[in-house]
């Protein structure tokens, strides 16, 4: 195989390569450099990328790819399975991703957990899903399948159906060994004791508990109410949402994508239309940008009126989450009105979305632009004046721009850091570039900060809906693309190969030529991004779904070491996330 060789000096120009390992160049369809290398090599070409980036460089993503039944890999070296590690390089918006080839018979590679904290759960979540063991990391378990789960699901020989398997059957021997498993044991969850004159309480907060937004356990170690060590245990909402991605078709997937982060709607589907689109080299309708842009900041502030209301609930004020919730009945009226649904409309189509706007959409938007810049002043004497709000949430869950960077913390989380970085502005998709707003920041990347960038978000989300309002374009609202578009009814009838094919985009959805491709969007909690393998077929071969959630909670830890149990409380809050966007 003849492939081009890259140093890793080309991956990040403007330094020179003191290593000087060799990449194999590989040719994708989105804008995000790619390159080979193998598994001995693996740790230190990322150590020196990110020795020699001359700006903060991110781990953005780490996952697998199960390559044993795909057929067109040109011009990739020969690999059972694949490790795709994604590096975001913050300042100048530049993105590598390195690839690994392993073999069936050795699927074990280096950890990077001392590069990256954060690779801690992606590879935790690797060894679960796929099998492939990383040599070196500190406590290798299953993270989203239970733990006696014998077998790795996003193998292509697993099934991806129930109706793929026998009946469950539970007797009373299993019943006593599922429980017995999920006995706590502090040793085996890493807790040691500080000193031999320490007596510790341990304290399950969850999986069900109305602080924790969901299914979601943490293990504390408590010495008085001091919290020497806290254990996130997530994976009980686990659904298995990139299995279902490779048996739907193109089309069928995309009410599964709004189950993701359920209070962000369209935002859901936003990357992952992106992603096929760039496959299929689909060009969406100007007028279909902006609609998208508008439903998408719509579901950003129904999910900050969301997030605003339980975390001043979650610190002992009641009121606000009533006044907060009724104006985002507010917001989903506007949503059903125009999708005909309210949370989950799956209105985003590959290539425009699903209908235009009805008529008398622009007045009931227009009263609502109205409306809310009042609501939030209100909410601001009410809120982040209060003073035992203040004291609640201000120097509590701080952590630096640098540590937010080591723990892939994206979003109104890093903003609270002080670093003016926003998706929408650093990487322009749709129609933002046509946009005028501002990147709301702060800078003591606490809990209050976190609040204060997420309200200013919501004015700024006003802003860009009424610029959408007010410009909104004439057109078509879906791409004129065979992939995209079936044939007119009239010329349906006229033979019958364009019956059969009209039939078949119906039926089965459109033939996505093969490559790879990523989008990513500043969605309502942090950078959500769809990776999506093609092999040709009327379904995805992989679909790598990266939420925001799933990495910041990796940080609780490191937040909540020393500080209080209610502490704890307030900076579970302040993270928002929901639980569907971690286990997915």
């Amino acid at each position: 195989m003849d492939l081009a060789v890259a140093r890793t000096s080309d991956l990040a120009p403007g330094r020179s390569s003191a290593a000087g390992f060799a990449l194999h160049r590989q040719a994708v369809r989105d804008d995000v450099e790619t390159g080979w290398t193998d598994r001995d090599t693996i740790h230190d070409v990322l150590a020196a990328l990110k020795q020699e980036a001359p700006t903060r460089l991110m781990l953005f993503d780490l996952t697998a790819i199960d390559e044993r039944q795909r057929t067109r890999r040109d011009d990739q070296p020969a690999s059972d399975f694949t490790l795709v590690y994604h590096l975001m390089q913050f300042d100048d918006r530049r993105e590598i991703r390195i690839k690994v080839a392993l073999q069936m018979a050795s699927l074990t590679s280096p950890s990077i957990v001392d590069l990256w904290p954060n690779a801690n759960w992606y590879e935790r979540e690797i060894w679960d899903l796929f099998g492939i063991k990383f040599d070196g990391h500190p406590d290798l378990r299953r993270i989203l399948t239970p733990p006696t789960w014998t077998t790795h699901p996003l193998r292509k020989d697993h099934y991806a159906r129930a109706t793929e398997m026998g009946p469950y059957d539970l007797t009373e021997d299993k019943e006593i060994a599922e429980q017995e498993a999920l006995r706590f044991d502090p040793e085996a969850w890493g807790m040691k004791r500080r000193s031999e004159n320490s007596d510790f309480m341990f304290l399950n907060l969850g999986p069900n508990h109305p602080s924790v937004h969901g299914v979601f356990r943490i293990i504390l170690q408590l010495e008085g109410e001091e919290i020497v060590e806290a254990v996130p245990d997530i994976g009980f909402h686990h659904r298995g949402a990139e299995k279902m991605g490779e048996r739907q078709s193109w089309h069928s997937y995309i009410p599964y994508t709004d189950r993701i982060d359920y209070l962000g709607g369209v935002m859901n589907n936003f990357p992952y239309v992106m992603a096929v689109e760039k496959l299929g080299g689909i060009t969406v309708p100007p007028r279909a940008e902006m609609i998208r842009v508008m439903l998408a900041e719509l579901f950003r502030l129904a999910s900050h009126l969301v997030f605003y209301g339980t975390m001043s609930q979650d610190v002992g004020q009641l009121s606000p989450v009533f006044y907060m919730f009724t104006d985002r009945e507010r917001v989903l009226e506007i949503i059903e009105a125009i999708c005909g649904f309210r949370m989950h409309p799956a209105w985003f189509r590959i290539g425009g979305v699903a209908g235009d706007l009805p008529k008398g959409w622009d007045g009931l938007i227009r009263t609502f632009l109205d409306y809310l810049p009042k609501r939030l002043d209100e909410y601001d004497k009410l809120v982040m004046r209060n003073r035992i709000f203040k004291a609640r949430t201000k120097g509590v869950g701080a952590y630096s721009l640098d540590e937010a960077i080591e723990w892939g913390i994206t979003g109104p989380g890093l903003r609270a850091c002080g670093l003016d970085w926003d998706y929408r502005r650093r990487a322009p998709y749709s129609c933002y570039d046509q946009l005028e707003f501002d990147i709301p920041t702060a800078t003591q990347g606490d809990c209050y900060d976190r609040i204060v960038v997420h309200i200013e978000e919501m004015r700024q989300s006003l802003r860009i809906i009424r610029q959408c309002l007010d410009q909104m374009p004439g057109g078509a609202v879906m791409a004129d693309h065979k992939l995209a578009t079936p044939p007119p009814r009239p010329k349906t009838m006229h033979d019958i190969e364009t019956l059969i094919t009209h039939f078949l985009n119906v039926s089965w959805g459109p033939v996505i030529p093969a490559g790879e491709a990523r989008a990513c969007v500043e969605a309502t909690k942090g950078l959500n991004s769809y990776y999506l393998v093609s092999d040709g077929g009327t379904t995805s071969y992989r679909t790598r779904i990266r939420t925001p959630s799933f990495a910041h909670l990796q940080m609780i830890p490191l937040i909540s070491r020393g500080a209080f149990v209610a502490d704890l409380i307030a900076i579970i809050g302040s993270i928002d996330f929901v639980m569907a966007d971690v286990d997915r």
